[in-house]
């Protein structure tokens, strides 16, 4: 029986994680959308700093929140402060460990599922942000390169020299 409701209470912790990261991640998109409503190829260099760090900021708060959300469940049912709550859920989430704080036996198993999960919803956010900072390296050499007056960084002018060049190719029977 505790089995179950462990498991029960973890699938809903996971659930609510996830749902969480999601929907932080659906507006954080659509603020981006609404701030540059014609994409973030004209930022410039300061504004591309400044979009980066807003959005790794932003990305830590949301972090924040899920680590509070275990948090809460711990001081609910296995810790008696928030501090130390807060503490194990943190330790547990980043896969640092608190190996001077225990759960109550029956919850025990909570803190690995919270590292597992804390790292796939880590591992979301640095691949949302490793795409905005390869769209915004796109954009920088897209316009270095037109900015030479037609000419490819590349030189030759020979297209099958171009990285990313595609031919089509011909068989002959």
């Amino acid at each position: 029986m505790i089995l179950v409701r462990e498991g029960y209470v973890t699938f809903i912790l996971v659930t609510l994680t996830l749902l969480l990261q999601s929907v932080g991640m659906a507006v954080l998109i659509e603020w981006i959308r609404g701030q540059f409503p014609h994409g973030i190829r004209h930022l410039g260099f300061l504004r591309s700093i400044m979009l980066v760090v807003r959005f790794t900021s932003l990305l830590v708060c949301l972090h924040m929140l899920e680590i509070l959300l275990w948090a809460t469940f711990y001081r609910w049912k296995s810790v008696p402060t928030w501090e130390a709550a807060f503490y194990f859920s943190a330790a547990s989430y980043s896969t640092v460990g608190a190996s001077d704080l225990l759960l109550k036996q029956m919850w025990r198993t909570m803190g690995p599922v919270e590292s597992v999960t804390g790292v796939l919803m880590c591992g979301l956010s640095a691949s949302f942000l490793f795409a905005i900072v390869t769209r915004l390296v796109e954009q920088a050499d897209r316009r270095l390169t037109n900015s030479r007056v037609g000419t490819s960084p590349y030189s030759s002018g020979d297209l099958s020299e171009q990285p990313g060049s595609r031919h089509p190719e011909t068989v002959n029977h």
